[in-house]
């Protein structure tokens, strides 16, 4: 069924209105109003079924459900803290429509995740293009500073534990032994006082530096789980039903048995095994574990017009045509120059006959370089300042969405999210200006009433 509508009709006499009560000048209120919501509402309609018998409650209005996304991604929140300061602050409930103070929850926080996944990547990529557009109606940007972008690329760390081989086995043994504990096969053996005692024996001999009785201790604990994993094989027999619900532990297991040190596509994380191992070069941080996200910003401002998260390790001069493409079509103009770092050479942007129309300067670049050019290619490092305010004030510093399409989700919301702190900068410096400008009036209008005294 449809969504319901936002209610915005005197219905109790005593009840005043939010409009009358809030401040207009206030930034937030100042882009609720920039935003095109009846738009949104008829792009999302296909989200909802249009047969009005389908039981069950009727959907969420979409601007309060897009209004909270947005809110959460600005401020950084979690799902049930974006829900409970929702309910504390009118200016929030003003934004997603509401013009009658709000005393319940909204929504129950479990439903954005589901919001989520229904909106899917290409409605999000029209949220960014929303974006990008309200900066420029609001003039935090031009239209001819998005033909100037610079691209880069860093790691969006996944929510997991930092990998050992001994955490590994013992959670891999875990989850067969709970698997076949729920299903009714009876092992052999758990080894769960066993497990726990290797554990404690590793970590201190790890701590001890005694790395022969740590191998050791490794190898017995690899030996256990190979034990449960041919024990459960054995119990499973020919049984079809057990197979389908044991086939991705235990294909799982078996890798984390068969992988070395110098093995390629290695798993770190049971419940994330697309998790790539990363190194960036940073003296800080040598590995991270995640994804690598690429962006594109605007060369002056810093606007994000391209966020997409590349699973595995894909060489950064690979990625470079797709993330241009990406931001040409949420932009919807097409990008002259692009400024990268030395990690693209190589590329193959220049040789495609498709995209003759953006030159790509790399950084240490001397030839050929016009004053401008020179000056452009220096912003080059402007893009560090803005991934650490998304890792920092956004959620690109960790990914608590859950698998591949969720690291997509992530990546364009955060996007988003870093736009909107822009506009909502922009918007305040606006009304300071103002401010500035009716205070200068009046001591303007002052300082002429004082010289028409002494006159007169």
């Amino acid at each position: 069924m449809k969504p319901i509508q936002i209610d915005n009709r005197q219905e109790e006499l005593f009840q005043p209105r939010l409009c009358d009560q809030l401040n207009q000048k206030n930034e937030l209120l100042v882009l609720g109003r920039m935003i095109p919501w009846g738009d949104l509402e008829i792009e999302f309609a296909d989200l909802y079924q249009s047969n009005s018998s389908v039981g069950g409650q009727p959907p969420k209005p979409i601007r309060l459900m897009i209004g909270i996304l947005l809110l959460q991604h600005l401020h950084n929140l979690s799902d049930e803290q974006v829900v409970r300061g929702w309910v504390e602050n009118p200016y929030w409930q003003h934004f997603c429509g509401y013009d009658f103070l709000q005393w319940n929850f909204p929504i129950n926080p479990s439903s954005l995740t589901r919001f989520r996944n229904r909106l899917g990547l290409a409605r999000l990529e029209k949220i960014l293009s929303l974006t990008v557009a309200v900066a420029v109606k609001s003039e935090a940007v031009k239209v001819k500073d998005l033909k100037k972008v610079i691209v880069d690329t860093t790691v969006m760390p996944k929510n997991i534990e930092f990998p050992t081989d001994s955490q590994l086995y013992n959670k891999a043994r875990e989850r067969l032994v709970k698997l076949a504990a729920k299903n009714g096969i009876a092992l052999r053996q758990n080894y769960n006082l066993t497990a726990k005692t290797l554990l404690r024996k590793i970590s201190g001999y790890l701590h001890a530096k005694q790395m022969k009785r740590a191998r050791k201790a490794i190898k017995h604990l690899k030996t256990i789980v190979g034990r449960v994993v041919r024990d459960v094989e054995r119990k499973i027999g020919s049984s079809e039903n057990l197979a389908e619900i044991f086939t991705p532990i235990l294909n799982q297991s078996k890798q984390l048995l068969l992988q070395e040190r110098t093995s390629k596509n290695k798993i770190y994380s049971l419940h994330e095994p697309d998790v790539a191992c990363i190194s960036k070069g940073k003296a800080h941080k040598r590995y991270e574990f995640g994804c690598k996200v690429s962006l594109a910003v605007t060369n002056k401002q810093g606007l994000v017009v391209s966020s997409e998260a590349l699973p595995g390790n894909p060489y950064d001069g690979h990625t470079l045509n797709q993330t241009l493409e990406l931001a040409e079509k949420i932009t919807g103009v097409e990008i002259d120059s692009a400024t990268v770092d030395r990690g693209y050479k190589g590329h193959s942007v220049e040789s495609d006959p498709l995209r003759n129309h953006t030159k790509i300067f790399i950084s240490g670049q001397r030839r050929g370089l016009t004053k401008s050019l020179k000056k452009q290619l220096k912003r080059r490092s402007a893009i560090e300042p803005m991934i650490g305010h998304m890792k920092q004030e956004g959620k690109l510093g960790l990914c608590r969405l859950k698998g591949i399409v969720g690291n997509q989700l992530n990546a364009l919301l955060t996007g988003v999210g870093h736009n909107l702190r822009l506009i909502l900068n922009h918007i305040r410096k606006l009304l300071k200006l103002g401010k500035l400008k009716n205070f200068l009036i009046q001591i303007l209008f002052q300082l002429l009433e004082i010289f028409l005294l002494k006159i007169y």
